[in-house]
């Protein structure tokens, strides 16, 4: 199984403020559902809850301290260790976020999926430093801002280097 990471993200590492996205960047949102349908994605409860119902074609998997929690068309776990053992059959699983998932998991993961905003925004949702010491960058696409995308962004894909330690 290779574990990746998906996320969007501004030049100072912030991913969200309040619980929601910054920005609107439907070429991000088209690029996310083509590379994560068909697939797994695991994500955290208050992402789940901010988007509000399961996505489709992709077998959705939340991760949350409440054992009461269950969401039509999820499986839910309590533990990224049960989940993850859960998924290990797939060929690939999608990290979706939040914050807390992308910090628990950033030293495991396989591969990252960056889609890096050019610009720099107030947050308080942050993920971690892409290291050179630790990633390889494998594939770049640059996308430009327009009338729908209000900020410029690159489609980065990493992959963890072999020497660097998980």
């Amino acid at each position: 199984m290779i574990l990746s990471l998906i996320v969007a993200a501004a030049e100072n590492n912030v991913i969200g403020k309040d619980n929601g996205l910054i920005w609107h960047l439907p070429a991000d949102l088209k690029h996310f559902k083509t590379l994560t349908t068909g697939h797994p994605i695991v994500m955290g409860r208050r992402t789940f809850q901010s988007i509000g119902k399961a996505l489709p074609n992709r077998r959705n998997v939340v991760i949350t301290h409440n054992p009461a929690f269950c969401a039509e068309g999820c499986e839910c776990y309590s533990d990224i260790t049960d989940a993850l053992e859960a998924l290990r059959a797939e060929t690939e699983v999608f990290i979706i976020g939040g914050g807390t998932l992308y910090n628990a998991l950033w030293e495991k993961a396989d591969r990252l999926y960056l889609t890096r905003v050019h610009t720099r925004v107030e947050g308080d949702t942050f993920i971690p430093e892409v290291k050179a010491t630790q990633w390889t960058e494998v594939n770049r696409t640059e996308v430009v801002a327009d009338e729908k995308n209000e900020f410029a962004c690159s489609f980065l894909t990493y992959e963890r280097k072999e020497s660097s330690s998980r």
